[in-house]
C-alpha cells in the first residue's frame, strides 16, 4: 500500500488464534499492514517444524506476526480485528481445530500493547456478547521467539484458494463470527444511532433514489467513512460522475477497508460492496468504470459520512492528508 511513513515507525503486533491460515486474510489488505507472517510462539525448543507444532512436542502455537504502521492502523484495531476471528472462550483450540497448538493468545510486544490488550479483553468480558469467560492469554513477547513457518504455509490462501476457502468454511470459523458478531443487539444499537434510510441501506441492503441523494453530485475535496464504523473508504480524488445518479468511485482508498460479495437479488447477478469493519452495505461494483481498473464503485450516499479535507485533522483523521498531497 501506499504509504509515506518512514519505516522506523512501524511496530510489530502477534496473534495466535488457531489455523494460521486464517489469520492472515483478516489482516493483510488493511490500512498500514506491511507485512504478515505465519509462524510459531511460544514454545520451548528452537526452530520447530510444522509437524513437531501439530504434534504438541514443542508447546508452540501457530500465530501470525504482523508489521504495522500505527498512524494507518493503531494496535487498538488491530485487537477489535483479532478479538472477532476467534472463540475467545475456547481453552482447548479453536473450532474443528483441537489441542495447544491451536489455542488464542496475544503476545504483547511492549508495556503500553500489553495494557492496552488487558483493557481491551476486559471490555470484551464486560460486554456480554459471550456467555462463557474469555481465557485467551495476554504473553509479554520478551521471553518468546517467534519462527516463520515453512514456505508453503506463507499466503497459503493465494497459492491454494479453494481449498484454503474449504477449509475455512468446513472448521465453523465464519459461521461462529457471523453469530456472534452481527447479532439483534448490534443492530438495536446501530438502529438508534442511524437515520431510518441510513440504517436501511446499511443493514438491509437497501438503494436509495438516483439523483436524490446527499453526495451524488459533490465536488468537494475529502474523505468518505463508513457511517456506521467510521472506517475510511473512498477520497473525493477518486470520484467522478457517472451519470448513474448515486456516487461513484473508481477504487477504495485500502483494498481492505471494502469487502465483495455475489449478490443475486432483483434477479440479476452484481457483485456487491460491504465495509469490512462495520459489515454496512455501500453499493455495488462494475466493470464499466474510467480508471485504469475498469471499475465503478456505484454507492448510497446514505452508507458514507463525508469529511471535509479542510476538518480531517480536527476530526482524527489527519494522517490521511498525505494521500491528498500525493495527488
Amino acid at each position: 500500500m501506499v504509504n509515506n511513513m518512514q519505516q522506523g515507525s512501524y511496530e510489530k503486533a502477534t496473534f495466535a488464534g488457531g489455523c494460521f491460515w486464517c489469520m492472515v486474510t483478516p489482516f493483510e489488505e488493511l490500512p498500514g499492514i506491511i507485512s504478515v507472517v505465519s509462524g510459531y510462539i511460544g514454545g520451548h525448543t528452537s526452530n520447530p517444524t510444522y509437524k513437531e507444532v501439530c504434534s504438541e512436542t514443542t508447546g508452540h502455537a501457530e500465530a501470525v506476526q504482523i508489521t504495522f504502521d500505527p498512524a494507518l492502523y493503531p494496535y487498538t484495531k488491530l485487537l477489535d480485528t483479532f478479538w472477532r476471528q476467534i472463540d475467545p472462550t475456547d481453552a482447548g483450540g479453536q473450532f474443528h481445530d483441537r489441542g495447544s497448538s491451536y489455542r488464542t493468545a496475544i503476545f504483547a510486544h511492549t508495556d503500553e500493547q500489553k495494557e492496552q490488550a488487558e483493557a481491551s479483553k476486559q471490555a470484551l468480558q464486560a460486554s456480554g456478547r459471550f456467555d462463557r469467560p474469555i481465557v485467551t492469554e495476554i504473553v509479554s513477547i520478551a521471553a518468546e521467539a517467534f519462527y516463520p513457518g515453512e514456505d508453503y504455509h506463507q499466503d497459503y490462501h493465494h497459492k491454494n484458494p479453494l481449498r484454503y476457502k474449504a477449509y475455512r468454511k468446513g472448521s465453523g470459523r465464519d459461521s461462529y463470527i457471523e453469530k456472534h458478531w452481527n447479532t439483534e443487539r448490534d443492530k438495536a444499537e446501530r438502529k438508534q444511532k442511524l437515520t431510518p434510510l441510513q440504517y436501511e441501506v446499511t443493514q438491509n441492503n437497501a438503494t436509495e433514489r438516483p439523483f436524490d441523494n446527499e453526495f451524488w453530485d459533490s465536488h468537494e475535496k475529502g474523505l468518505y467513512v463508513d457511517i456506521v464504523s467510521g472506517e475510511p473508504l473512498f477520497t473525493s480524488i477518486d470520484k467522478f460522475d457517472s451519470g448513474c445518479g448515486w456516487p461513484s468511485f473508481t477504487k477504495p482508498l485500502f483494498a481492505g477497508n471494502v469487502k465483495e460479495k455475489t449478490d443475486v437479488s432483483h434477479f440479476m447477478v452484481r457483485t456487491e460492496v460491504r465495509s469490512h469493519e462495520g459489515d454496512s452495505h455501500l453499493g455495488h461494483v462494475f466493470n464499466d468504470g474510467p480508471g485504469p481498473n475498469g471499475l465503478r464503485y456505484c454507492i448510497n450516499s446514505a452508507a458514507l459520512r463525508f469529511i471535509p479535507l479542510e476538518e480531517l485533522e480536527k476530526e482524527g483523521y489527519g494522517v490521511y492528508l498525505q494521500f491528498f498531497e500525493e495527488k
